[in-house]
C-alpha cells in the first residue's frame, strides 16, 4: 500500500496535469512560466520525484501541445525551453527517447521553415537540436537522415540574426563531428552555403569548413569554384575566412592531378611490366613516396601508396630502397595496409615520405640491370654488382650528412 505521503504527492501530480489540461494558453504560458523558473538545470531524477515518478506525463502533454500548435505560428519559445528541461536534464535518455518517437525531429525541423514561426522560437528550435544532436552518434545520424542538414542549412541562409546564425553553425559543428556515416552529407551542405547571399551565413560555413575539411580529408572538387566565387565579397569578414580555406584549396587542381597520375602508373605497371621497369628510370619510386607524404590531400596519399606497393612487390631493389627510407615502423604500417596508411602516419612520417632522397634509376643505371636481372636484388649479386651499389649506399649517407 502507499503511504499517505505517496498518495499526497500523486494527488498534487495529478491536480497540476489536471489543471494544464483545463487551462487556455494565458493559463498555460503562465504555468510553463513556473515550471522553468523552477525546474530548470534538474537532473531526471529531480524531475522524477518533482513529479511523483510521473514527469513523462506532463512531457507527453507539452509535445502534443507542440505538434498542435506549431503550423499556426503561435510563440512556442516557452514551450520549446519546457521541453528542453526535460531534454537536457542528466540521465535524460529516456525523456528523449519519449520525444523522438513521436516525430519530435522532424517537428523542429519543420518549424525552421515556417515562415510564420518568429525568429526566436527558430533559434529555440536549433537549441534542441543540438541537445539532441550532442546526445550521441544514432541522434546525429536520426538528424541527417531526416534531411536535416539541408533544412538547417537553408535555414542559416535566410535568418536575418546572427545570433541565431551562430547556434546554427555550433549544430552544424556538432553535426561534422563523430558522424562519420553522414560527415559528407554535412560537408557538401557546408560548400552550398558558400554562394549565399548573407555574408555572416558565408563567414560562418567557411569557420566550419576548416574543421570539416580536415575530418573529411579528401577535398571535394565543387568547393574550388565556390571559395574563388566569394573571393568577390565586399565584405571583410568573409575575406577574412577566406584566406585560410584558401590554403587547403590553392592547390587542388594540382592533387587532383596528383592523385590521378598516381593512379594512372599504377595501371600501366601493371598492364606492363616493361613499361613499369622504364618508369624506374624516371624516378617513379621517389615521386610516388614524395605524394604519399602529402597531407594536404588524402587521395594523394591513398593512390600513391597503392602503387608503390605495387612496385615494391614487383622490385625487390625497391623493396630494399623503400624500407631502407621509411624505417621498420612506417614500413610495417605500409605493409599491413597500403591503402589506409595516409590515416595511420604522423606529421614526423609524412615529413620522411615526402623529403625523400630515393634514387632507383641510379642503381639500375650504375648495376646496368633490366628486368630479366633483377633476380639480383632478390639475393644473387655478383662481386662487381656489389662495389656498385656498395659506393652508391656510401654516398646516400654522404649525402644525408
Amino acid at each position: 500500500m502507499t503511504s499517505i505521503k505517496e498518495q499526497a504527492a500523486i494527488s498534487r501530480l495529478l491536480s497540476f496535469l489536471q489543471d494544464w489540461d483545463n487551462a487556455g494558453k494565458v493559463a498555460r504560458s503562465n504555468i510553463l512560466n513556473n515550471f522553468i523558473e523552477a525546474n530548470q538545470g534538474k537532473t531526471a531524477p529531480e524531475l522524477e520525484q518533482e513529479f511523483s515518478q510521473g514527469a513523462s506525463l506532463f512531457l507527453v502533454r507539452l509535445t502534443t501541445w507542440l505538434r498542435l500548435t506549431y503550423m499556426t505560428g503561435s510563440p512556442l519559445d516557452k514551450l520549446l525551453r519546457s521541453i528542453g528541461v526535460f531534454l537536457s536534464a542528466v540521465s535524460s535518455n529516456r525523456y528523449l527517447i519519449e520525444f523522438l518517437e513521436v516525430g519530435g525531429v522532424l517537428t523542429l525541423l519543420e518549424i525552421l521553415a515556417l515562415n510564420k514561426i518568429t525568429e526566436e522560437d527558430k533559434k529555440e528550435s536549433i537549441k534542441l537540436l543540438q541537445v539532441i544532436a550532442n546526445s550521441g552518434r544514432k541522434y546525429k545520424e536520426l538528424i541527417c537522415e531526416s534531411y536535416g542538414v539541408r533544412s538547417i542549412a537553408e535555414f542559416l541562409a535566410k535568418s536575418k540574426s546572427e545570433e541565431t546564425q551562430e547556434e546554427v553553425q555550433v549544430l552544424l559543428d556538432s553535426l561534422i563531428h563523430g558522424n562519420p556515416k553522414y560527415q559528407n552529407q554535412v560537408y557538401k551542405g557546408l560548400i552550398a552555403l558558400l554562394p549565399c547571399a548573407s555574408p555572416k551565413a558565408q563567414q560562418l560555413a567557411l569557420q566550419t569548413l576548416r574543421t570539416a575539411q580536415s575530418i573529411i580529408g579528401t577535398t571535394h572538387p565543387s568547393i574550388v569554384d565556390c571559395v574563388l566565387k566569394v573571393l568577390c565579397t565586399m565584405h571583410l569578414e568573409v575575406q577574412y575566412e577566406d584566406s585560410s580555406v584558401l590554403e587547403l584549396t590553392a592547390h587542388l587542381p594540382l592533387f587532383l592531378q596528383q592523385a590521378a597520375a598516381a593512379k594512372a602508373i599504377g595501371i600501366l605497371a601493371r598492364y606492363n611490366t616493361t613499361l613499369a621497369e622504364e618508369m624506374l628510370h624516371l624516378r617513379v619510386v621517389h615521386s610516388l613516396m614524395a605524394a604519399m607524404g602529402n597531407t594536404d590531400h588524402s587521395n594523394s596519399q591513398r593512390q600513391a601508396s597503392v602503387t608503390l606497393e605495387y612496385f615494391v612487390e614487383l622490385f625487390p631493389v625497391v623493396e630494399e630502397h623503400v624500407r631502407k627510407t621509411m624505417g621498420e615502423e612506417l614500413y610495417k604500417l605500409f605493409l599491413s595496409n597500403a591503402e589506409n596508411l595516409y590515416m595511420k602516419i604522423d606529421s614526423i612520417q609524412a615529413d620522411i615520405l615526402a623529403a625523400n632522397k630515393v634514387n632507383v634509376a641510379r642503381v639500375l643505371h650504375l648495376s646496368g640491370l633490366s628486368y630479366s636481372d633483377m633476380s639480383f636484388y632478390a639475393g644473387h649479386p655478383n662481386e662487381d654488382q656489389v662495389a656498385y651499389i656498395t659506393h652508391f649506399q656510401k654516398e646516400d649517407v654522404e649525402e644525408k650528412e
